[in-house]
């Protein structure tokens, strides 16, 4: 028991840890999550496939050993003590027992005694117990005082409860069916044919029916668990098994058509209902079906489960525009899951479409027109799109998500969004672009302001023309005008090579290799200006760098023919605030270009979970044993009476229970009370 008790506790352990590590995920999803280290070490003790590792698989085997014994070794015992009356027990062997009651009648008989007994017998019969009845002779000696020995009379043996002995060979049953339905439903059968019938697992790409038969199991595959990815209008009938090494592919008796998908949405963003409408072909039926999350299709023996949903390959439309400042946007065209050769450097890979995307958005407790504030927390402005003081769920709408990976095989990944977003209260709305570049990193975001026609051309004008030294020049020479218009020409020459020496430095001009921005104006202050005056130098640049900027986009408008910014105006003022941050962030964001989504075609693709369980009917009535058993041990109690009645009136009563519980004193009062009341008959 023991023994048993410590596997049944080791094989618990293993399942809490199958059920919170995913299993049979690709190696790489280990690292990212766990990292390289713990990941190395989670797959030397095989908790990524911990249902089907030797050790789960050894620990299986010796519980149904250690209880298929127990059963084997007392199973004829119970059975035999279960159906047995016990009607031959010696009379002094009662007198031991704990619960025992002894008194003598009057004007005895054989006839009285036997008349005894039959009465309780009716009151045992109406209760449920079952008895037997013997009447004896007297030949058995009872004490040594006892000179010619015991008079001859009746033994009344009765029990109730034996199905506490039966419950006790349905739980170590149920437990031995629950592990060989386990075993019937793991992938020893996989495993099997992977050692004996030269089945492998396949590595590479392609077209599913390209690949080679050593990597397809057969139709007759008994057991197996797979996913089946099925794009909407299209059909598949082959299920992908995911390996450590690799995939195996399962061919399906049929083929699965997604007609349609749907996804309904919780406020948070979280998703509250995946259903699929399908179309089952086999041969020539059609067979119409719905799956949903928890209500899975059974056809054949093969069950269709919900597993989640992904893109199908829907179609973009996308604008690309270059962050050099000097070379025209251009348009893009791709399908997600496919790929864009841009150069021989460069090729853009689409991995995701998004329709919805719930974030949480809340208020920046800082003054948007802080600019020193802004040059103190530059890293700040390029995290998350969800600050940290959240306040309120928003749909922020549709993103793209794409990777630049370049000639080396190094990529970055993007995501998107198709429309600007309000971030905060006060201050304009923004695009993002976010950037990282590796999947255990958050999205960084570069936040573009939207002009009054909520666009982003007033932005890019602006982008360009900084980076234009003609254009700066003049923008230069019209702030000084504008500020310093009556004073000396000293004076307007010495904020002229000021207000030159920030712009320039802001468009990475003078400053280090692959500085820019706020940050190069930030290490310039550093380290020409002494550290006691460094805050009021930086608040006189900052201030001479917007002026400048302000000018500088006034500019840009004009050239493009497009009506300049109101002065004085509150969207204007944290138009360009934001706008200085933006311009200050795009040399930071890692990429030739950005790419802005125009216009997509969304096609959906379900992703099911196919299985074939033959021993899931094996487990299902193992686990209804296992209740059985259980409930029969534990709530039912296995009790005996016994009842002598001799010819010369002595009476002993007796009773046992398997448990002593005041129940069990209760009722063997309550049967000493029935006795009495037959002596009392007798007495009057």
């Amino acid at each position: 028991m023991r023994f048993a008790v410590a596997l049944l506790t080791l094989i618990c352990i293993a399942s809490v840890v199958g059920t919170l590590i995913k299993q049979h995920e690709p190696m790489p999803n280990y690292i990212n999550q766990f990292g390289p280290f713990w990941a190395e070490v989670f797959d030397t003790l095989s908790l990524y496939s911990i249902y089907s590792s030797w050790w789960f698989l050894l620990i299986l085997g010796f519980l149904v050993l250690s209880t298929g014994l127990c059963l084997w070794r007392n199973t004829p015992k119970f059975l035999r003590d279960a159906r047995s009356y016990k009607e031959h027990i010696r009379l002094q062997s009662l007198r031991a027992f704990g619960h025992r009651y002894e008194t003598h009648v009057v004007n005895s008989s054989d006839q009285a005694a036997y008349q005894m007994v039959q009465s309780l017998a009716q009151r045992l019969q109406a209760q449920g117990w079952q008895f037997k009845a013997q009447q004896r002779a007297g030949v058995e000696r009872e004490t040594q005082t006892a000179a010619h020995g015991v008079p001859s009379g009746y033994l009344l043996a009765a029990k109730k409860g034996g199905l506490n002995k039966w419950g006790y060979v349905a739980a170590h049953g149920a437990i031995i069916m629950v592990c060989v339905g386990g075993l019937l439903d793991s992938d020893l059968v996989i495993r099997a044919q992977t050692l004996l019938a030269g089945k492998t697992p396949y590595r590479g790409g392609g077209f599913v029916a390209d690949v080679p038969q050593q990597h397809r199991l057969p139709l007759w595959n008994p057991t197996y668990r797979g996913n089946l990815v099925v794009a909407e209008n299209t059909q598949s009938g082959t299920a992908v098994l995911a390996q450590k090494d690799g995939v195996l592919l399962q061919d399906l008796p049929f083929a699965v058509e997604l007609k349609k998908f749907q996804v309904d949405y919780y406020s948070t963003g979280m998703p509250k209902l995946f259903a699929s409408d399908i179309l089952i072909h086999d041969g020539g039926k059609t067979i119409p079906a719905r799956v949903e999350v928890n209500h899975p299709f059974d056809y054949n023996g093969v069950q269709i489960y919900q597993s989640s949903f992904e893109d199908g390959g829907s179609s973009l439309q996308l604008q690309a525009i270059p962050l050099d400042g000097r070379s025209a946007p251009f348009a893009l065209q791709g399908r997600v899951g496919a790929s864009t050769r841009v150069s021989d450097e460069l090729t853009v890979e689409y991995t995701d479409l998004r329709v919805i995307n719930v974030e949480r958005l809340g208020e920046d407790p800082k003054a948007a027109n802080d600019s020193q504030h802004a040059i103190e927390t530059l890293q700040d402005q390029l995290g998350a799109a969800s600050r940290k003081s959240d306040k309120q769920l928003r749909n922020l709408g549709p993103s793209v998500t794409y990777k630049l990976r370049d000639g080396l095989g190094q990529a970055r990944e993007f995501q998107n969004y198709m429309a600007p977003v309000q971030l905060d209260d006060g201050t304009v709305p923004v695009y993002l672009f976010g950037m990282r570049t590796s999947e255990q990193e958050g999205f960084r975001y570069l936040r573009v302001p939207t002009d009054a026609a909520g666009s982003m051309d007033s932005f890019w004008r602006l982008h360009a023309a900084i980076n234009n030294p003609a254009l700066r020049s003049q923008a230069v020479q019209r702030y000084v005008h504008k500020a310093l218009e009556s004073q000396k020409a000293s004076v307007q020459a010495q904020l002229g090579e000021s207000a030159s020496k920030v712009l320039a430095l802001f468009a990475g001009e003078g400053a280090p290799a692959g500085t820019a921005g706020l940050q190069a104006v930030s290490d310039f202050i550093e380290h020409n200006v002494p550290q006691a005056e460094r805050n009021k130098a930086g608040d006189v640049l900052i201030r001479i760098l917007n002026g400048v900027v302000f000018e500088l986009q006034q500019l840009a408008l004009e050239k493009a023919h497009q009506a300049t910014l109101p002065l004085a105006d509150e969207r204007t003022q944290a138009y360009m605030t934001q706008a200085v941050l933006a311009l200050s962030d795009v040399p930071v964001y890692q990429a030739p270009f950005v790419l802005v989504l125009q216009d997509f075609q969304q096609v959906q693709a379900s992703v099911f979970q196919v299985t074939r369980s033959p021993g899931k009917w094996v487990v299902y009535i193992g686990c209804a044993l296992l209740i059985v058993g259980v409930f029969a041990m534990l709530y039912v109690r296995e009790r005996r009476l016994w009842l002598w009645a001799g010819a010369d009136g002595q009476v002993l009563l007796a009773y046992s229970s398997n448990r002593k519980t005041m129940g069990a004193d209760h009722e063997f009062a309550h049967w000493v009370e029935a006795v009495q009341a037959m002596e009392g008959v007798r007495n009057a």
